[in-house]
This record gives C-alpha cells, sequence and structure tokens, in this order.
C-alpha cells in the first residue's frame, strides 16, 4: 500500500488513512484489516498509539510481516488524548488526502475510492467528503445518509448529523486553512472540527452507507456526558456562537438549541434524568419553535420510566408491528 512510483498522482492521489487508539488492542486489528482491504491502492495508513497501557506493536505481533510493512506505528510515551493521536497523523502525512478511523470502527472495502472520485468529480471549493454511517450497539441498528453539500453551516447550525472523524476525508489544504482538530476537547471533538472547516470549505456527501460503527462499547458513559457538560458544550458555545450570530437570531438560537438538546441526551444516557430535563427545557427555551425537543422534554418528566416506555413505543411505531410466520 506505499505509494509506488509507478503512480500517476492526478488520477489517484495518495490518501492519509490515520487510526488513533488506545487501549482497544482486541478492536484495533479489525480497523486496520479494514483500511488494508481498500480497493484503493495509493494509501498510506499510520496507526497512532496514544500510550496504550500495552503498546499496540505488541499486540500485532500476530500480523504476518508482510503485512506490517504495509503501515507504521507511530507511539506517544503519555497519553494526550484521541485529537492529538490524530494530529500526530496528520503532521507525519504526505497524502493529497486524509481519512480517519476510530479504532472500534470498520470501512466498507470501497469506501477510500468513492470518495476520492467525488472529490475528482467536484468543484475545487469542495474539501470535505463524508459518507453515510451504520450503528451497531445494544439497542439496534440505525442507518444515517448524508444529504447536506456545499456550504454547510446553516446544517451545522441546526444540527445536522455529518457523522464522525470516521466517515471523513479532508483535502490536506484546507486543514491548513482551518487549523488542526483542537486537543483541548474531550468530546464533541469531530463536531467543533467540522465548525472550523465548513468556514473555509466546502462539503460533498457520499450517499452509501461506507462507514461502519459501534456504539455502546464499555466506556464510562458518565464521565463522557460530564466531559461534555463541563467543557465541551462551553467551549463549543464559546467559539462558534458568533459565527452563529453573522447567520442571524433564528440560526444563533438554533445553534444554542440543537447543542443542549444533544448535552440532554447524553445525560439520559448516563442516567441523569434531572439534568436531562434540565437541558431538554433550556433547549426549548433557547428556541420554542425547535419541535424535535419535546418528545423528549416530555418524556423525561417521568424519568428513567418514562423516557425509556415512551422510546420503546416510539420505536415500534416506526419499525411497525412484527409480522406473523
Amino acid at each position: 500500500m506505499n505509494e509506488s512510483v509507478d503512480t500517476d498522482e492526478a488520477t489517484t492521489p495518495l490518501v492519509s488513512a490515520i487510526i488513533p487508539t488506545y487501549g482497544r488492542n482486541e478492536r484495533l486489528s479489525s480497523a486496520i484489516q479494514s483500511v488494508l482491504e481498500q480497493t484503493y491502492d495509493n494509501i498510506e495508513l499510520f496507526v497512532v498509539d496514544d500510550a496504550s497501557p500495552t503498546p499496540v506493536r505488541e499486540t500485532l505481533d500476530s500480523f504476518d510481516p508482510t503485512v506490517e510493512n504495509s503501515f507504521r506505528i507511530l507511539r506517544h510515551d503519555e497519553n494526550q488524548g484521541a485529537n492529538a493521536a490524530r494530529n500526530t497523523g496528520i503532521r507525519a502525512a504526505d497524502g493529497r488526502y486524509v481519512a480517519f478511523l476510530d479504532d472500534d470502527d470498520q470501512w466498507d472495502e470501497t469506501k477510500i475510492t468513492k470518495q476520492v472520485q467525488a472529490f475528482q468529480e467536484t468543484d475545487s471549493e469542495t474539501g470535505v467528503v463524508y459518507t453515510g454511517v451504520r450503528k451497531d450497539g445494544p439497542e439496534g441498528t440505525t442507518v444515517s445518509t448524508p444529504i447536506a453539500s456545499g456550504d454547510v453551516m446553516k446544517d451545522l447550525l441546526t444540527g445536522t448529523n455529518f457523522g464522525q472523524f470516521s466517515s471523513v476525508m479532508v483535502d490536506t489544504t484546507v486543514i491548513e486553512t482551518a487549523g488542526l482538530p483542537d486537543e483541548r476537547l474531550p468530546a464533541w471533538q469531530d463536531r467543533e472540527w467540522f465548525f472550523r472547516l465548513a468556514q473555509h470549505t466546502h462539503f460533498r456527501p457520499v450517499r452509501e452507507t461506507l462507514t461502519y460503527r459501534q456504539t455502546g462499547l464499555p466506556d464510562s458513559i458518565t464521565k463522557k456526558y460530564e466531559q461534555k457538560r463541563d467543557v465541551a458544550y462551553p467551549m463549543l458555545i464559546s467559539k462558534h456562537d458568533w459565527v452563529a450570530a453573522e447567520y442571524g437570531i433564528y440560526y444563533e438560537r438554533m445553534f444554542k438549541a440543537t447543542m443542549r438538546r444533544s448535552l440532554a441526551r447524553s445525560a439520559v444516557r448516563a442516567d441523569h434524568y434531572k439534568e436531562a430535563r434540565k437541558y431538554f427545557l433550556l433547549s426549548a427555551l433557547a428556541n420554542p419553535l425547535y419541535w424535535p425537543v419535546y418528545p423528549h422534554l416530555f418524556a423525561s418528566l417521568g424519568g428513567k420510566w418514562s423516557y425509556e416506555s415512551i422510546a420503546s413505543l416510539r420505536q415500534q411505531v416506526t419499525n411497525g408491528p412484527a409480522s406473523g410466520t
């Protein structure tokens, strides 16, 4: 997978794939394999070990030596966070485009091919290409199909989901302008970076589901919620409320309403229903016309029982009754 001297850079530009990893060595091999199996040939792969307790190099001893030569392992001396690991990979990359893959996610084998094709078929203003995402978790499977294209700032301000790092490919020239992912953020790292990227470039979707994510893994859900509440949420508001204000009062209110709704849903997952009610209410107060927040607000009034009961009922209505045999 290393760049060949015979490669025509105009038609098959080098893509730098970056996998940040910490302490998930049992899943890392599958992530690496999904990069090695890409139908696109001109890829360099960096696995950035963010000081995992068991070094990645020891974990990957099972790989065939010829396969190990297909990627580089970069290791931090101390744990610095996922964005620091991504930035280490970006700084080492030589590719025209950079694509990220979390260590518990996987790519469809055609993902990189189709994203490069999308770049080549679009105008020069496009600097980000993102794909549809399938999420598999304890509550079932969900699929998001991307639609927003071009100048997506209004979509971001109104809460449109652009997937996560694993779904995007970014032109490195845009990173030079927008800056690297913010290493201070413990959560919502992708969302914050998308805001900065959208200020300098256009987005283009690949409407196929080419990114596969695992949710509900045994990380500390409570810790993640507290990190969002205490650090990520106030930082995103302070960094980007001026952008929302430039688009007018509606978008300024929608930005706060959607961020508070996201925070409230994180509180639900952490079983902090009192705080969930607080942030659902604050979301509605930020923009009383933001209708999607009200079902969650009303469901949260009775705590965990009412929220889960109503959520289950809504899922049954959405999926329809099970068919008989």
